[in-house]
């Protein structure tokens, strides 16, 4: 299947062939540096007119970046066209909403405002973050996840499968008879891990089902289960080879993924700055009559 099929499956996926929202003429980091060769480089360029209205590469950027990542991974000339398309048909087909009255509805009012502030709540958010937000402090983060997270023990193992206990204890009197935990992985072990002499890694506890780390866990280095342990899979006999403290990731292995929690705890935190100054007042799911309501007629009892 060519990259073409492949995107095209994918936006219809998303549903942006339906009609994608114009986001304005702000640069979007998607396609920023990555048009074709020879193509212009300023992201507000037009690449459409729609009635005397201009669509422009920030908005193909702009629509781009709302896709689901495996969408967003094929190659801008591919998805250009297709995004292009349900910009167009979008602005067509919200112009004739226009002239039918839709944008006047009180509730398309209220869905439209609501929307809005979800774009303004996240661009304040992204400007604020990352105005405060610089190397020292996501070194202080990862700093404090590395104090706050205790060691970790892992375990390194293997095992063999096998459908029922019968054959399960008869791979462990094979074994008391001195025979290689490997060879017999690899004749008789049901699982993927077989050609490797059912070597599974290292692993932490939470990687297995309970069952098979329970026990693994229990083990001392060097030995395997005296009897088979069941699990939804089947039932094994597990050989320990070692165990240790997980190592900590370094600061380059993990600043990727601590600068985004700096970035979520600084946004949660002037979110939090801003409720407390406001006046919140909340009514459950049973809710109370909005201003405007109409009122009840005279005999009419209010449901509840």
């Amino acid at each position: 299947m060519s990259y073409a099929h492949m995107a095209r499956a994918a936006l219809l996926a998303a549903g942006v062939l339906v009609g994608l929202p114009v986001s304005g003429v702000a640069q979007y980091p998607a396609f920023a540096g990555e048009a074709p060769k020879g193509a212009a480089t300023d992201p507000n360029r037009v690449v459409a007119v729609v009635d005397g209205y201009e669509i422009r590469y920030s908005d193909i950027n702009a629509a781009r970046d709302m896709l689901p990542p495996e969408a967003q991974a094929y190659p801008p000339n591919v998805v250009f066209d297709y995004l292009l398309t349900a910009i167009i048909n979008s602005r067509i087909v919200a112009e004739e909403a226009r002239k039918t009255g839709v944008n006047k509805n009180a509730e398309v009012q209220r869905r439209m405002a609501r929307l809005e502030e979800r774009m303004l709540e996240q661009e304040y958010l992204i400007r604020r973050v990352e105005k405060e937000l610089d190397d020292k402090k996501v070194k202080e983060a990862f700093d404090r996840m590395i104090k706050e997270t205790p060691p970790e023990e892992e375990v390194r193992a293997r095992h063999i499968l096998v459908a029922d206990e019968k054959s399960a204890n008869d791979v462990i009197a094979r074994l008391n008879r001195g025979e290689d935990f490997v060879a017999i992985a690899k004749q008789v072990s049901t699982d993927g891990s077989a050609q490797a002499g059912g070597d599974l890694g290292y692993f932490t506890r939470e990687r297995m089902v309970k069952p098979f780390s329970d026990a693994a866990f229990d083990m001392k280095p060097g030995t395997y289960t005296s009897k088979p342990v069941r699990s939804q899979f089947g039932f094994h006999v597990i050989r320990v080879e070692d165990k240790r403290n997980k190592k900590p990731p370094t600061f380059e292995e993990a600043a990727d993924e601590v600068r985004m929690a700096a970035r979520r705890d600084l946004a949660e935190s002037y979110v939090q700055q801003l409720r407390d100054k406001a006046k919140v007042e909340t009514f459950g799911m049973e809710g109370r009559a909005g201003k405007g309501a109409p009122k009840a007629e005279k005999g009419e009892t209010k449901k509840k």
